[in-house]
This record gives structure tokens, sequence and C-alpha cells, in this order.
């Protein structure tokens, strides 16, 4: 039996952010914390949204760290209290959404960030009180505007994901103008978070027919525009197919994702701190090679949108994909090393995407996947 959820209300094109006063009414925010970083402000981009919220009272948090921590959510949720807020609004990439999300629960249920994480059984104590939360994304990656989960790194090291449908924004507000001009590496690193979402989706073994049709298209979309997304900031058509993308991904993978994730999750608890998205586009190709004992029609199915006919060539694909775009070959130009290699296989083996790789991974496997993407 599969169960099928699809997901939240979407506002979708250029300048929807001028409707965040109405949607905030639409779903019963009246004093907002808005949750974003300090680039967001530098670049102009939070200034748009003030504007478009008017009279609504609001306050502002702009300290999310380039990944969300757990002291970084104690802040925000301190700023929460002190505003008096009734709900949040997401302003930034992945990071701000995911701060937003672990606000919303901590703001309104007891204990302590961790309670809640998924691996240690806090998914069914997320309850319907969280803080109605709508997110506005800056980058087109992540897709955690239409996404159940968040990623944080917890006080202790941990990167952790903490998941329920409560979680789900309320509303998304995706206005590809807030990502126009937005700098080359970020727009590469961000777009192959992207792929990584489409293509681990469609291989995962999980049952979900709608999910398999919204990520192949998804990716169709950002094959076909992420290098001229990359190479003109300011192309307007290739930065709406990016966030179709990018939404597309989290739309489908509520499926449930992989070995990339379950690596690059392990990967970004490390000190050195590397992006999200770089690490699934350097990690993909050993992947997809691995799992092609087991969905061999998939990974023909998606090498053929890189033009290429078998997990070999798709593999190769990607990585020239990587380079023209201008991510690492490796993950030693992320300054990570194999002394690393064992503590992130054991965080790996935990990890909530391990259990919904097509094809099992074992220790081996995992050491030999990052050997040959070190």
């Amino acid at each position: 039996m599969a169960v099928i959820n699809y997901i939240t209300q979407i506002q979708f094109d250029f300048g929807a952010v001028k409707l965040i006063r109405a949607e905030c009414e639409r779903v019963g925010i009246r004093r907002p914390l808005v949750c974003t970083d300090k680039g967001i402000v530098a670049a102009g981009l939070l200034a748009r949204l003030t504007d478009a919220l008017g009279d609504l009272p609001f306050a502002i948090f702009d300290e999310t760290p380039s990944n969300p921590t757990e002291a970084a959510v104690m802040q925000a949720v301190a700023a929460y209290r002190a505003h008096d807020a009734d709900g949040l609004v997401a302003l930034g990439g992945g990071s701000s959404i995911d701060l937003a999300k672990a606000v919303a629960i901590l703001a309104t249920h007891p204990g302590r960030l961790p309670d809640y994480a998924t691996i240690l059984g806090g998914s069914p104590k997320i309850t319907p009180k969280v803080a109605p939360l709508i997110a506005i994304p800056t980058t087109a990656g992540t897709g955690s505007e239409v996404a159940r989960g968040a990623i944080v790194i917890l006080d202790d090291g941990r990167k952790l994901g903490f998941h329920s449908w409560h979680l789900v924004p309320k509303t998304a507000i995706c206005d590809p103008e807030l990502t126009v001009g937005l700098p080359p590496k970020l727009t590469a690193a961000t777009g192959m978070d992207a792929v990584a979402h489409c293509i681990e989706t469609y291989l995962s073994n999980a049952v979900n027919p709608p999910a398999d049709a919204i990520a192949y298209d998804g990716l169709q979309r950002a094959i076909g525009h992420l290098e001229r997304a990359v190479a003109d900031g300011t192309d307007r058509e290739a930065r709406w197919h990016m966030m179709s993308a990018s939404m597309q991904g989290a739309m489908a993978f509520q499926k449930g994702l992989g070995a990339v994730h379950s690596l690059s999750h392990a990967l970004g608890g490390l000190p050195v701190s590397p992006h999200h998205g770089t690490l699934n586009a350097v990690l993909l190709p050993e992947v997809v090679k691995f799992n092609e004992a087991v969905v061999p029609a998939k990974v023909q199915a998606v090498a053929r949108v890189f033009g290429r006919q078998d997990g070999a060539g798709l593999a190769a694909a990607i990585r020239e994909l990587n380079a023209r775009i201008g991510l690492p070959a490796g993950l030693s130009g992320m300054k990570i090393g194999h002394d690393t290699f064992e503590y992130v296989i054991t965080n790996a083996m935990k990890d909530h995407c391990h259990g919904t790789n097509p094809r099992v991974a074992t220790r081996e496997d995992y050491m030999l996947m990052l050997e040959a993407s070190a």
C-alpha cells in the first residue's frame, strides 16, 4: 500500500513576493518573525519582503548561519517570543527555511530540539501546534519550501533531520525574480542540489509514481537550463525553470532520497562545513553507478536526459557538468580527507535517507563510494 500526499499551496511567478501580506492573512499570521541571513539583507531582498508586508507588525532574525545550528535556532526562538510572534516567514535558501521549521517546533512544543529528531524517534512528537510558516526561497536548489523536513546541526555536532507533515510551510512563495543575479558558484551548487534531488527520488525504491514523474520532469528542466543560469545570472527563463526544478525535486523527494544524501548529511557535520549542493554534485556519479545494478532501466532513463546510455556514461556526464559549472572534481577540493571517512560512514548508516536508497549500502560500499569521490 502506497500513501501519497501532495503538498501545500504554492504561489509561483515573477513578483510573487508581493503576495506575502495576503498569504499571512490567509494562514492567520498577524505578527510574523522573519528568519533570514545577513547575505539576504545585504542583497536587498529583505527590503522587498518588508515593503510587501506593509504595516503588519514584524520582527527580523537575520543571524541564520550557512548551515543552521541548534544554537541559532534557540536564538531565533528567543526572538520569536520577545516579539510575541504568531508565525514565521522564512526568506532565503534552505538554511533559513530549515531554521524556521525548527523554530516552529520549539516555539510551540516543550523540551529540546534533539527530542524531535527523526532518527531518535521524535517525528511523532511534532504536533499540529507548530507555528505556521510561509517559506520564500531565494535560491533554486533545496526545495525546502515544499518539504516536510529540516536539517539542523545539533550542539553535539550531529547533523540530523526533523520530519513531519506538520512542518510543511502553509504557503510557498516561489518568485524567480529573487534568484536573478545569484552568483554563478551558488547558482551551480544549488542547481546541482536540485539535480541530485530529482535523480535520487526517481531512483528510490519507495512506490510513488506521481513523484517519479515530477522528478523526471524537474530533472529535464534543470539539465536544460542550469548552465544558462550559471553563465548569465539575468537569464529570466533559465531562472524560472531552475526554480521549478528545485520545487519539483522537493515535491518529489517526499518519496525518499538515498545514499547521496545519507553521505552528504554526514559530511555536512564536519568542521569544514562544505556546501550541501556541492557535496551532492561530487557524490552523485558514484552513487548512480552503484545503484544501476538494481534499477538499470531507471538509471538508463536518467542517463538519456544527459545524452548517455548507462550508469558509467551518466557518471561521466555528471562529472563533466560539474567541471563546466565550476564545481570541484572531488571531496579533496573541499578539504575533506580520508581520515574523516570512518566517521562519515558511521553517521551515514544512521541517516534517514540510508533506508530509501534502491540498493542497500554496506560500510564497505560507502567506503568505495567515498574513495572514488575523493
